[in-house]
């Protein structure tokens, strides 16, 4: 299994990382529910494969009180990330949740996280979301650095993207950022790099973008992408579309780790084979970017 290490955290994390949102429980992923028996085996085959960096969040249904349940006693095998500034609202008629930038439910988070989670310290503790401005103004960051020297995180990081990202970056404080990238969805390429300058390790999300035509969760805007920038005249004969997707994301030279939030264990092997199989040979990666460029020119 490829390891990259994740920026001025040290820590060697695989370049196969698995998204916990897979296992978020009685709701569908695709087609598939995940009950308890498959959600225990396939936590299990992730760490048996190798993968050893694990994100979740509280708004993943289920899926930190899953990881705590069936993976805590492999704690030492494996990396964990999740997120804070989730709050639970209740309405009228359902309960769903809210972002909201406040030192309560950030408390909060990280209490109900290590519960959930069955541990003592979460590696990375990420903002899911949240502007810099905020952040800064109601002590936020400050807060996780408390959390850091009680020893409950070991790593502050964010989850964004446009257009809040760029002053994320600039406030030079994170040691991890969370950013979607693919080839069809290629917009934050630069500031990808631009947080890397900045020392940050690199998370990708959205790297394999669902799979393109053929995944089992569709996306229309990016299948639309796929057929206009006709990517599939660049696809070599022994490839298919999901592995051209996730070398090219591989391929970025600042990409530490791409999240993959499968629950299909024939899925994961083929991830697994297409990251052992290294980043696109540089002709058909600039092909394919300038294809994909052309449709916004």
């Amino acid at each position: 299994m490829v390891k990259k290490t994740l920026g001025r955290t040290g820590v060697e994390v695989t370049q196969l990382g698995y998204g916990s949102m897979g296992i978020r429980g009685p709701k569908t992923w695709g087609k598939r529910v995940v009950s308890e028996e498959a959600a225990e085996s396939f936590l299990n085959t992730v760490l048996d494969a190798g993968i050893n960096f694990i994100d979740t969040a509280p708004d993943y249904g289920i899926s930190e009180q899953r990881i705590g349940q069936y993976i805590s006693s492999r704690r030492s095998e494996f990396y964990l990330a999740t997120k804070c500034g989730c709050a639970y609202t209740q309405h009228e008629d359902h309960l769903e949740i809210d972002h909201i930038w406040n030192k309560d439910v950030l408390r909060q988070n990280i209490e109900t996280s290590l519960k959930r989670l069955r541990t003592d310290y979460v590696d990375i503790l990420q903002f899911h979301g949240g502007d810099a401005k905020t952040l800064v103004e109601e002590g936020l960051i400050e807060l996780l650095m408390e959390f850091r020297d009680q020893g409950l995180i070991r790593f502050i990081g964010v989850s964004s993207s446009l257009p809040r990202l760029p002053a994320l970056i600039e406030l030079g404080v994170f040691d991890t950022f969370q950013i979607p990238y693919s080839c069809l969805a290629p917009e934050h390429h630069d500031l990808i790099t631009r947080a890397a300058e900045t020392g940050a390790g690199i998370i990708i999300r959205g790297g394999i973008a669902q799979g393109g035509p053929d995944a089992e969760i569709q996306r229309p805007a990016l299948n639309d992408i796929w057929t206009q920038a006709r990517l599939d005249e660049l696809l070599p004969d022994d490839m298919n579309r999901a592995e051209l997707i996730l070398r090219y994301t591989i391929s970025h030279p600042h990409c530490d780790t791409t999240i993959v939030g499968t629950c299909n264990p024939a899925h994961l092997d083929e991830n697994i084979a297409t990251i052992a199989k290294g980043p696109l040979e540089s002709t058909l990666y600039e092909q394919i970017t300038s294809r994909v460029a052309a449709l916004g020119s």
